[in-house]
Formats: structure tokens, sequence, C-alpha cells
């Protein structure tokens, strides 16, 4: 069982990828009628769970979503990104109740 130090530093990590996904959900819909533009996608669950079950560092990856692009060259889904910006706010809800708990039980240990 991982100790809270352990733990915090976990979930610091997947806080960290969260944000980035959001940064590059934002830049894609910014990006929704810029001809050519190429919507990207970042992916750290699978390295994190892997990093969780054999041990090592987990990593954040950005690439390209793989989406057909539309006549102008670009690939922006609007419901695609609004689809992933959803499921990334329920990523950050998770791993701020996550830290929330964590720093609840240090600081009852501390005030015990």
């Amino acid at each position: 069982m991982a100790d809270a130090a352990e733990s915090i530093g976990i979930l610091q990590f997947a806080l960290d990828a969260v944000v980035d996904q959001q940064q590059v959900i934002a830049n894609n819909i910014a990006n929704e009628d810029t001809p050519d533009f190429q919507a990207s996608r970042v992916s750290f669950q699978s390295s994190l769970a892997q990093a969780l079950r054999v041990g090592g560092d987990a990593s954040v990856e950005d690439s390209p979503e793989g989406l057909a692009s539309g006549i102008n060259g670009n690939n922006v889904s609007l419901p695609t990104e609004m689809s992933f910006m959803q499921e990334n706010n329920l990523e950050n809800q998770a791993v701020d109740n996550g830290l929330s708990s964590q720093f609840t039980i240090l600081s009852d240990a501390i005030g015990a």
C-alpha cells in the first residue's frame, strides 16, 4: 500500500496531466476554424496505470486525435471536444477528491 507522500505524488502527476489535457482541448476548440489544424489529445491514463502496476515512471503524451479532416484540412470536431472536456472535468473532480482525502487523513493524523 502506498504511503501518503507517494499517494499525493501520484495524484499530483494526475492533476498535472489533467491540466495539460484541458489546455490541449482548449487549444483544439480555439482552432476549430483554422485551416489545416490537426487536433491533439493528451494521454496519460494507461502510462499511469502501468507505472502503478509494475513501478517506474508515468508519462504524458500529446498525440494527434486521428479524426478525418474536413474540406479545409481541419479535423476539429466541436462535439468531440466538448465530450472530451466533460470527461476531463470528471477526471479533475476525481483527482481533486483524492487529494482532499489524502490531506484530510494527514490533517487528522497531525491533530491526533
